[in-house]
Formats: structure tokens, sequence, C-alpha cells
């Protein structure tokens, strides 16, 4: 056997994968990933692939970062591990709350740590409850979310988000948690303008906090954009109608920024891209450019206050919160981000390049919408040009694609029938052009396949 058959035997003998069918996996053989640098991965084959897909959303300043490597490196020398439990703190992570206060929006000064989205998303929902509580209002505990969206995988998380197929195992939603439809124009727009749709998927959020009744409401959360949901940018008109109607109910407001954090969308947070003005931040991911697990919970003043002030002890916390490894490492990580202008080089040089390329791609046969936004992109794949249709059989077009991006040297993820990207925010132009031309090379094999099919 060879060294990649034996981890494969081994990885179908002892590893269960996130989201992955087992049997189909172990059929397959898993794809043994086994060193990285800039923005190319290599498998332990010797291919070498683009990595469009930032790792998982979360590696924005690239693979091979030194300065990250060794500022774990030193943390873990002088102070491995310590909790944050015990009225105890370490200089890490204090730094880290302040860094996060400086590059957050003013209403932010205050931050809890965890190792996930998943597990900030969870706090987030005891944080929320526990507010109204103090506020004299217990009754509002509803948290309402958008099918389709993504919240973690907890059993908070997942509740939170909208992903049916998720709840569909293990007795999901949890109670006091609620959707409402997504802004998706091109699946539900129907004949309405992208603005009149915007409007309209906004004000679903209105319909059900009366049908609930306002004073059982307790917050809405949301994705600036809906990042696995398929890089479903919102039409312009959607989140300033959303900030009316929370604004209208007294309703506080979550924005998840574990995908649009820390420079995705050429800004810090995605909710400053769209002018919102959220009670909550839910950060991971880009934190530490993926380097080492951690997550935060930034809590607006106006939340934090009536914590501190009137709520004693929050009985709620992590053995990780605050580690000093990971913290030492999104401190480094965020620095370079300034120190290099890494989001101001996303917002004026790449975005406009990547926009240009990327629409591109929208002439292909195969391409029924190219959208993009910072560095976020998406093709929807349709069988016929201009109708908003889908294959049937749907998802199974895209899985199609994906493969063979991967054996073009290109990681794309496929979200049903959309083909997504999110490259590292430090990608060259050089490496667009190769990214575009490797998608399109994709699109025209995919036509080929499915001419073939008598699909198209």
């Amino acid at each position: 056997m060879t060294r990649t058959a034996d981890w494969q035997a081994l990885d179908a003998a002892h590893y269960l994968h996130p989201f992955t069918d087992h049997q189909a996996l172990a059929r397959k053989g898993t794809r043994v990933i086994t060193r990285a640098e800039g923005v190319y991965l290599w498998d332990s084959e010797g291919r070498r692939i683009l990595d469009g897909m930032s790792g998982l959303w979360c590696v924005a300043l690239g693979y091979g970062r030194r300065e990250l490597a060794e500022a774990a490196y030193r943390q873990m020398l002088k102070l491995p591990y310590y909790n944050s439990f015990f009225q105890c703190a370490n200089p890490p992570a204090i730094e880290l709350a302040a860094k996060l206060a400086e590059v957050a929006p003013p209403q932010f000064k205050r931050s809890f740590f965890s190792s996930s989205g998943s597990e900030s998303n969870d706090t987030l929902v005891r944080l929320v409850r526990r507010y109204w509580e103090l506020r004299g209002q217990p009754q509002r505990r509803v948290i309402i979310s958008r099918w389709n969206g993504y919240h973690g995988s907890t059993m908070a998380g997942a509740s939170l988000g909208g992903m049916k197929a998720m709840h569909a195992q293990g007795g999901l939603p949890i109670p006091g948690i609620v959707h409402i439809g997504q802004p998706y124009w091109f699946e539900c727009g129907g004949e309405l303008t992208a603005e009149e749709f915007g409007l309209q998927a906004a004000r679903e959020l209105e319909q059900k906090i009366l049908e609930l009744g306002p004073e059982n409401v307790a917050a809405f959360i949301g994705e600036p954009v809906q990042g696995a949901g398929g890089v479903i940018i919102p039409p312009t008109t959607y989140w300033p109608e959303i900030q009316r109607i929370v604004d209208r109910y007294g309703i506080l407001l979550a924005s998840d920024e574990v995908i649009c954090g820390f420079g995705r969308t050429g800004q810090w947070f995605g909710c400053e891209h769209y002018g919102t003005r959220p009670d909550f931040m839910t950060l991971a991911k880009a934190i530490t450019s993926g380097y080492v697990p951690l997550g935060a919970l930034m809590v607006s003043d106006r939340v934090a206050d009536v914590l501190i002030a009137e709520g004693g002890e929050f009985a709620h916390g992590y053995t990780y919160s605050g580690h000093p490894a990971a913290a030492a490492v999104a401190l480094a990580n965020l620095e370079i981000m300034q120190r290099e202008r890494v989001i101001e080089r996303v917002r004026d040089t790449l975005t406009p390049y990547w926009a240009t390329r990327w629409a591109e791609l929208g002439d292909h046969p195969l391409v029924g919408e190219a959208r993009s936004l910072g560095l976020f992109g998406a093709l929807e794949l349709v069988p016929r040009k201009p109708s908003r249709t889908f294959f049937p059989e749907r998802g199974s077009v895209g899985t199609r694609a994906r493969d063979l991006a991967i054996g073009n040297g290109l990681v794309m993820r496929a979200v049903w029938d959309t083909l997504i990207v999110a490259p590292p925010l430090v990608i060259r132009e050089s490496e667009i052009d190769e990214l575009v031309e490797k998608a399109r090379l994709t699109l025209d094999q995919l036509r080929d396949a499915l001419h073939r099919d008598g699909l198209v």
C-alpha cells in the first residue's frame, strides 16, 4: 500500500468527519492534505491545489505565516494554558479584548471568549435571554433567524441556523427559536427587482414579530452575507429595513460575523459594510486566520452595562475561554492585518479586480448569475439562461463541478448547484487570474459532461 492508501485506511477505520456520508467516503478514499503555503495546498500525492475557500472561510492571511506560529510557540513556553474562572485572566486574553474594542464599531467594548463560532452563538442565546430577564421582561425569549442561515453545529447554534437537514437530526430546533425566509433573490425573488425583493424579505421579520407578539421577541440574528447557505448577498434594501424593524420594536440585533468578519467584505466587519448597528457580534475563523481555534462574542455597551450592573454572576463559561495561546495568535493576526493594511488592500485593490474577473464567468452558458462582494464569489449553475431555474435532482450538478474543480487544482465549494469561493485575503491578482481560469475550465468540462448526459 502507498502512504496515501495507509492514511485512507486508517481514516475509514477511525475518523468520523463533519458533514460526511462515511460509507461513500470510505469507498472513494479521503483526500489527505499534507502541507500548505500562501494560497496553495498540497495533498499526499504531491498535487498542488489553489485553496479558493481559505480552508473553511478562515485562513485570511494565507498559509505559512511564521509570525503566527511563533506567537503560539512563545506563549506556550511562557504560559500554555490557564483558565478565566476564579477571578483570573492572562495578558494575551486581556490585550486581545482591548484590540477587538479598538477595531470594532464604537458600541462594542467587551468580548466573551470561546473556542468557536458555534460556542459563541450558544453564549449569545444565554446572554440575550439573561438581558431580558434583568430588564424585567423574562417572557422575551424568542430569537428569530433565517432559513438556510448557518450559526454553528451545537444544539443552540444549529437551532439558530436554518439548515433543515440539520434540524432533521437530533430533535432541533430547541424551543424559542423560529425562522423567516432568506434574502435570496435568485431563487425567491420571482418577478420582483432585487431592491423590491429585499424590502419584501426584510418585512417577513416584521410579520413574524407581530405574529409572535413584540413583547415575546428577544432578538434577530443574521449573517451579513449568508456564507454556508451559498454566498447569499442580500439586496441593498434588505439590511436598512431590518435595522428599521428591530429599532421599531426594541429588539436586539445580532450580527454573525464568523465568516464576514475581519476583512472579507472589505471592511473589518460585515455590519459596517451594510451600515447596521448590532448589539452582538459573533466572531471566529479569521480572528486567528484559522491557525488555532478561537471564538468570541462581542457585546454592546447597552447590553453589557445591564449585565454588569444588575446581573451578578453570569453562570456560563468554557474551559478554554480566553486561552492564552489562542489569544496570542489572534493578537499577532490582527496586528499583521493592521500593519500590512490587509483590509484596505481588499477594499481598494482586490475587490474591484476580483469583481471584474469573477463577473466574466457570468457569460458561460451554465452560469445563471455570477455574484460577488468583497472576496466572496458565487456561480449559480442553471440548465438554461436567462431563466432562474435549477437542474433536476438539485445538488448533483454542483457536486460534479466541485469534483472537476479539484481535478483542475482548485478548491470550490458546492452548495446545492451553487459554486462558491472565498479565497485568502492575501491572494494576488495573478492568483485571482489562475482561480478564474481554473473555474472556467471546470465549467467547460461540466458543460461537456452534461451535454453527453443529455442534461443541457
